[in-house]
C-alpha cells in the first residue's frame, strides 16, 4: 500500500524566549499566560507563523531540555495486548487504525533495543509544554483545522526550553515567542480568516489558562 508523504510541507518548530526574574511574589503556582503578538513572515527559504504569549509562575519550573525524555515527558506510549506484548501492524486488533505516522512508528529504540517492525503508539500530549490550536472562520463559525487529521498528520504542539536552568522555586515572568515554520501556511489558508489558541505547561503537568489570538487573516499580520 502506498501513503502520500506529506513530510515536506511541514517542518520543526523553533522557539525564543526572554525572561525577567524579578517578579512579585504572589505569583500562581498554575502558569498564567495572556496573548500578545502574532504576525506571519514569508521569505524565499521558509514561511514562519509567530506567536507570543506574556506568562508568569510562582515555581518557575517551565521549560524543557533535550534531555527531559523519560516518563512523564516520553513521547510515546507503546500499546501492547492483554499478555503485554507490542503490537505490531501485522497482528493488529480490528479497532487499531490504519497506518500513519502518528499512530505507527516503524523500527522504534526501546528498552534500547531496535524493534524491526511497525509498532502501534500512543502520543504522549506531555511531551510537549506549548500547546496550538488552530481555527478558520467559515459561515460566521470558527471551526478547528486539525493539522493531526489526514493528510498531514502532524501536529504545531512543541516545547520550549528551560527558562532557569537553576534556582528552580523561584518566580518567574516573560515571553515566549513561538515559531511555527512551514512552506504551505499561504496554499493552505489563503485568506481565511484564521484564530489561533495557546496554552502552556509546567514541569509538574498544570495547564495554564488558554489565551486566543484576534480573528486575522495572513495579510492583516504579515511583517515586511
Amino acid at each position: 500500500m502506498r501513503f502520500k508523504n506529506y513530510s515536506g510541507l511541514m517542518f520543526v518548530t523553533a522557539i525564543g524566549w526572554t525572561s525577567c526574574i524579578s517578579p512579585p511574589d504572589n505569583f500562581p503556582s498554575t502558569p498564567e499566560i495572556e496573548f500578545s503578538t502574532i504576525e506571519y513572515v514569508s521569505t524565499s527559504s521558509q514561511d514562519s507563523l509567530i506567536v507570543s504569549v506574556n506568562f508568569k509562575d510562582a515555581e518557575g519550573d517551565l521549560g524543557l531540555s533535550a534531555t527531559d525524555i523519560n516518563p512523564p515527558f516520553n513521547p510515546l506510549i507503546y500499546k501492547r495486548d492483554a499478555a503485554g506484548n507490542l503490537i505490531t501492524y501485522t497482528n493488529r486488533p480490528p479497532q487499531a487504525p490504519s497506518y500513519n505516522p502518528i499512530d505507527w512508528v516503524i523500527d522504534p529504540i526501546i528498552n534500547n533495543t531496535v524493534v524491526k517492525d511497525t509498532i502501534w503508539v500512543e502520543q504522549n500530549e506531555n511531551q510537549y509544554n506549548i500547546f496550538i490550536r488552530f481555527y478558520i472562520k467559515r459561515n460566521g463559525q470558527f471551526t478547528e483545522f486539525r493539522w493531526q487529521d489526514p493528510p498531514f498528520f502532524t501536529t504545531f504542539n512543541g516545547r520550549f526550553p528551560r527558562i532557569l536552568i537553576s534556582e528552580e522555586g523561584q518566580s518567574v515572568e516573560g515571553n515566549i515567542k513561538y515559531r511555527m515554520l512551514s512552506s504551505g501556511w499561504e496554499s493552505i489558508f489563503r485568506t481565511d480568516t484564521l484564530r489561533v489558541d495557546v496554552e502552556i505547561q509546567d514541569r509538574a503537568l498544570n495547564r495554564s489558562n488558554q489565551v486566543s489570538s484576534p480573528e486575522v487573516t495572513l495579510r492583516q499580520i504579515t511583517r515586511n
